[in-house]
């Protein structure tokens, strides 16, 4: 058994929102006891304690979608003259990319986003994977990391047709090896059908995947993200991206949908009626200059919107941050923002892991999942369970992580990595990136 105390435990529990000078014991791989730091001990003298350093102890956070394969480009820098647009973003840089990486960069990429989310605190990540240059077991090597480093993980590999019909067919047949494999592990792993876009995914291809999905996945697909999305949609059927999918049956409760930036009030209908999720990324959606969601309308709808990053960065805080400067900003509302945005990242990103994995996540509270993180942060004015949200908008950040623990496992202490070379690690990781990028500008 472990301790984890004494700290202000803010447990996103509505019936027992916080705790002062408390502790959280964790038994194996749950969350056995929440309560006061000193009568914790007292009940179990001999148990093995982790200081908190009167820190803010809180759930692991958890990252709606992310893009592990992108993880290599940091700092990469395009031959050419610079993009001008989304479509030339993509192809310029992220179809290019993900076309080149083999075996060894998806591991790299898994091992740089792994330690990232350990140090900033998110326990939980839903990826949407590309690597055509080698597709089979892609998903399994990032599942291996996953594991390896403790971060349960939902994946997907994203089906497109823009590298020919049999490169659409291995990302389909990848999908359903590794949702089989993840199955034997629905604690840590869970598995989605991946698509890319409407866009990129042809009537033909919708009907393949359908056809070989017999697991009934629920799909993980970009949606309205730039405006080409729905203009080539319109041009080819005739309706929009968000149509196109609810008549194709793709929309629906266990279906991701990232971004829907260009979607009109029947679309957003269409999202509630079918209960689809939504996930905003708000600093990838103004580094692509392609608009930004409208989570208030979303949101009052009714439609389940959550948090992700899209790949732009492991720090969930960070994005919140932004979502919250962002929804006002776009809609010259300063008093926008303060309740919905921190819902979308505690609530309605906790719902949705939940749909997807054999464990209790986001919350604690005695059978979850000990999934657990402090952060060195000292309120320096009064801190209550209705003004948290404010401290941590305004006064902290995911580097303010000291300590992770999932599933029981502590993965870093005091700022430093648990059972990991984290210098070996990224000497591998920048080795593997030298070749690559070597690939990309060939």
């Amino acid at each position: 058994m472990i301790l984890l105390g004494k700290g202000t435990v803010v447990t996103r529990d509505a019936e027992n929102p916080i705790i002062y000078d408390g502790g959280v014991l964790l038994e194996g791989s749950n969350i056995v006891e929440i309560g006061p730091f000193d009568a914790l001990k007292g009940a179990h003298p001999n148990v093995e304690v982790i200081d908190a350093h009167d820190g803010l102890i809180m759930p692991g956070l958890i990252n709606a979608h992310h893009h592990i394969y992108s993880a290599l480009a940091r700092g990469l820098s395009m031959p050419g003259p610079s993009p001008t647009n989304f479509g030339e973003i993509l192809e310029g840089l992220w179809f290019k990319l993900d076309k080149a990486l083999l075996a060894d960069d998806v591991k790299a990429s898994a091992l740089l986003t792994y330690l990232g989310c350990i140090e900033n605190g998110v326990t939980t990540i839903f990826d949407h994977h590309a690597s055509y240059g080698e597709t089979e077991g892609s998903l399994s090597i990032i599942a291996d990391v996953a594991k390896q480093l403790g971060v349960r993980s939902c994946l997907c590999y994203e089906v497109s047709d823009r590298n020919g019909e049999e490169a659409m067919k291995a990302a389909v047949h990848e999908n359903m090896r590794f949702a089989r494999e993840a199955q034997k592990d629905p604690a840590h792993l869970a598995a989605m059908m991946g698509l890319h876009a409407s866009f990129t995914v042809s009537k033909d291809t919708l009907d393949y995947v359908k056809s070989q999905n017999d697991l009934n996945l629920g799909y993980h697909i970009h949606v309205a993200e730039g405006p080409e999305d729905g203009a080539d949609s319109l041009a080819k059927y005739g309706v929009s991206p968000v149509r196109r999918l609810y008549d194709e049956k793709i929309l629906g409760p266990n279906t991701i949908t990232g971004h829907c930036v260009h979607i009109d009030d029947a679309d957003v209908q269409l999202l509630k009626e079918t209960s689809t999720n939504v996930v905003h990324n708000p600093e990838s959606n103004m580094g692509n200059a392609v608009g930004t969601t409208d989570i208030l309308k979303l949101l009052d709808a009714g439609v389940t919107v959550a948090l992700g990053t899209d790949g732009y960065t492991n720090d969930m805080i960070e994005s919140y941050k932004a979502a919250n400067c962002l929804v006002k900003h776009v809609q010259h509302k300063p008093y926008v923002g303060w309740v919905e945005v921190p819902h979308m990242l505690f609530e309605n990103n906790r719902k949705i892991a939940n749909q997807f994995f054999d464990a209790t996540v986001g919350i604690l509270k005695p059978g979850a999942a000990a999934d657990v993180i402090v952060l060195d942060y000292t309120a320096p004015t009064p801190m209550t369970e209705n003004n948290i949200n404010g401290h941590l908008l305004f006064g902290a950040t995911g580097m303010h992580v000291v300590t992770t623990i999932s599933d029981g496992v502590p993965r870093m202490i005091d700022r430093k990595l648990q059972g990991m070379d984290k210098a070996d690690l990224m000497k591998f990781v920048r080795q593997t990136s030298e070749r690559l990028w070597k690939r990309f500008n060939a």
